[in-house]
């Protein structure tokens, strides 16, 4: 079992103990008094080049990132700096993330947040909507098409805007044919942790008019940001090298220099 697999068995058992914490029927009672959420993909658009900026402790490549971490504070210098959006990660085991860091970012910031998660469950989708999510992430390399044709489905009914994660070729297409809008192309082979940017050049040139296409991890330059914005990406998502500087907003202000 590779370490991706090793996260998703070990989240279907985390999410079969929320389901009976909070059922479902639960959470989406909880729907009618929420407030709309930016728009993902607009924020992304509607600049020379989106920046999803991530809030991670930690990750299973790369042990821990930041410490001490004070996630609504790097959130706010984030925003401030030009990010459109901001992954916060919703993994506590692997990641050090969870719902007390989502809530603290969004109560911090105006710009959208993508619920980084792996998601296995509608539960997860649902929840996603109650924290103030305006996007939530599915993993193209961990779902069956039926999961993903229904996860988009509920997603997109709630408002919210699926990012649609690919790796191969052959992820790409499987996203396609469920008619995703908006493909995260991970550079980072999430079953070995090789990372290489090239992954986004190859990928996207299959990908389908209009379709908003962020390239995700590996990013560390000025240079590499407008090689990608040359070769079509619309936005990156980037954590680990902002997170590692002094600065992480003063860092994301500087990967946006030359655009």
């Amino acid at each position: 079992m590779n370490i991706l697999e090793q996260i998703c068995a070990d989240k279907r058992i985390e999410i079969a103990e929320c389901k009976k914490a909070q059922p479902i029927e639960m959470l989406r009672a909880q729907f009618s008094g929420l407030s709309e959420r930016p728009d993902f993909v607009k924020a992304l658009r509607n600049t020379p080049m989106g920046l999803i900026a991530e809030v991670k402790r930690r990750s299973p490549s790369a042990g821990i990132i930041r410490e001490p971490f004070d996630p609504s504070e790097i959130a706010r210098e984030y925003e401030a700096n030009g990010a459109s959006a901001i992954s916060c990660l919703m993994d506590h085991k692997y990641f050090g993330g969870g719902a007390e860091d989502f809530a603290l970012v969004r109560n911090t910031i105006e710009i959208p947040m993508l619920y980084k998660e792996f998601v296995v469950d509608s539960w997860q989708i649902a929840h996603a909507k109650i924290m103030g999510a305006s996007a939530v992430l599915l993993i193209v390399g961990v779902l069956t098409d039926s999961e993903l044709t229904l996860f988009i489905s509920e997603i997109k009914a709630l408002g919210l805007q699926p990012l649609v994660e690919v790796h191969d070729r052959k992820e790409m297409q499987r996203a396609i044919d469920v008619g995703s809008n908006c493909i995260g192309i991970n550079n980072r082979n999430l079953k070995t942790f090789v990372t290489t940017l090239d992954t986004t050049y190859e990928l996207k040139e299959m990908a389908p008019q209009g379709c908003t296409l962020v390239s995700e991890s590996g990013i560390k330059t000025p240079e590499d940001v407008a090689e990608l914005k040359a070769a079509g990406a619309h936005a990156i998502l980037v954590g680990e090298s902002l997170l590692r500087e002094t600065s992480p907003g003063a860092a994301a202000a500087n990967l946006l220099s030359l655009i």
